[in-house]
């Protein structure tokens, strides 16, 4: 029996550059579904983008822009892009060298797919 995100998730991690798949509750920041390469924490991440992404869902509405399409986090050793539909959220965890532009397609492409 797989899992029911996992066809989704397996496309999202075999990107180049790509160490994990998230699908989170942006309400709680627990993980629904994960496909992570050894040694990555799949909590920690989806506590943290869960959180980031509640806020600027709520600061993007407060400043009149909308919802938040696609929110991208930078850092020295990698990325986390995430967009989201509903109450969940498809994380991507990156390096810093992989292609965003890629990561966006797929994960746009994902959300479209939650049920």
């Amino acid at each position: 029996m797989s899992a029911p995100y996992a066809a989704l998730l397996h496309q999202l991690t075999t990107q180049r550059g790509v160490r994990a798949s998230l699908i989170v509750s942006e309400g709680d920041g627990l993980v629904v579904d994960a496909n992570l390469r050894v040694g990555e924490d799949g909590d920690r991440v989806a506590a943290l983008v869960a959180s980031v992404y509640r806020k600027a869902r709520r600061s993007s509405r407060a400043a009149q822009l909308g919802g938040v399409a696609f929110l991208e986090l930078e850092a020295e050793r990698g990325r986390i892009c995430a967009a989201g539909r509903g109450d969940l959220v498809v994380v991507v965890l990156a390096e810093v060298g992989a292609n965003v532009g890629l990561m966006r397609v797929q994960l746009m492409k994902a959300v479209e797919s939650l049920i």
